[in-house]
């Protein structure tokens, strides 16, 4: 999209500013962290930090609990950087998985931002 004016007050429900995603510091902290969605009973998915592997398995530590558990390799996904938070066209998404675009979805919805795949800006 180029030269989109965020503070534009049409578009409010749109399109966020990206100078809160491109931090280096939590750039820096989520390369860091190694983080990865692992799939979940309740909530889908949830974000866990690799800690290390074991054969066909990888050793995770839940993001929000810090309970440490092993999930089968096959069943990770990869998530994308900050920079790609709430995203208005899900196909920037260097990482376009199932646990990713949801991800998007309920944090552009849970911010009032409106997401339509077919969404033109001009």
């Amino acid at each position: 999209m180029a030269d989109i004016d965020v503070n534009d007050p049409e578009l409010k429900y749109l399109v966020v500013s990206r100078d809160t995603f491109e931090d280096p510091a939590s750039q820096a902290e989520w390369t860091q962290k190694r983080l990865v969605w692992i799939p979940h009973n309740d909530h889908g998915f949830v974000a866990a930090g690799i800690k290390g592997e074991v054969g066909d398995e990888v050793e995770v530590e839940i993001a929000d609990t810090g309970k440490r558990m092993r999930v089968a390799k096959d069943d990770i996904q990869k998530m994308n950087p900050p920079k790609f938070n709430k995203v208005e066209d899900m196909a920037e998404l260097t990482c376009l998985n199932e646990a990713s675009v949801l991800h998007n979805l309920k944090e552009r919805y849970y911010s009032g931002l409106i997401y339509s795949p077919s969404q033109e800006i001009s």
